[in-house]
């Protein structure tokens, strides 16, 4: 089966431009994105769910080729259900390569039509994660040239600055 879909999740704790440059490349690809966040109520986020989703559902309100979804449990029964069979995941370093060729192998050992699509991202933000965009708002750096603008405002709402 072929699709004009894919799917990118991820956590989006928080969104990145990282991810937006991911998105627009997918876009590139395929005729529509589904940007899947992932609920996983073991894992601890900053931002809860109902928050990650309105911070993408407010960055691509006007884009319709890109839709935001959620799901939980593995990726393969969200995309059954959804009848996509591509995964868009971006690597930005040798790391990424190893943690993601893992997953997408066990995806595909899963469900054997389901194939993972990586894509590189500008160079501007191959050193890009949510996890150091914490961090650094958290030790007091500026990120605004990482994030879209609605997450430095939320980040600022959260820790109160």
């Amino acid at each position: 089966m072929t699709n004009k879909n894919a799917v990118y999740p991820g956590s989006y704790d928080p969104l990145t431009n990282g991810h937006i440059d991911i998105i627009e490349r997918g876009l590139r690809i395929f005729e529509k994105i589904t940007v899947a966040v992932l609920k996983n109520p073991q894992k601890k986020y900053l931002f809860d769910l109902d928050e990650r989703l309105e911070i993408l559902n407010h960055t691509f309100k006007d884009n319709p080729r890109i839709e935001v979804d959620c799901f939980e449990g593995l990726l393969v029964d969200y995309l059954n259900k959804r009848e996509i069979t591509t995964v868009v995941r971006g690597l930005r370093a040798i790391s990424d390569f190893e943690v993601e060729f893992q997953m997408a192998l066990m995806n595909r050992r899963l469900s054997p039509d389901v194939e993972t699509i990586f894509l590189v991202p500008s160079v501007n933000y191959s050193f890009l994660s949510s996890r150091l965009v914490k961090e650094i708002y958290q030790l007091g750096g500026e990120i605004r040239p990482m994030v879209p603008e609605l997450v430095d405002r939320k980040l600022k709402e959260k820790y109160r600055l």
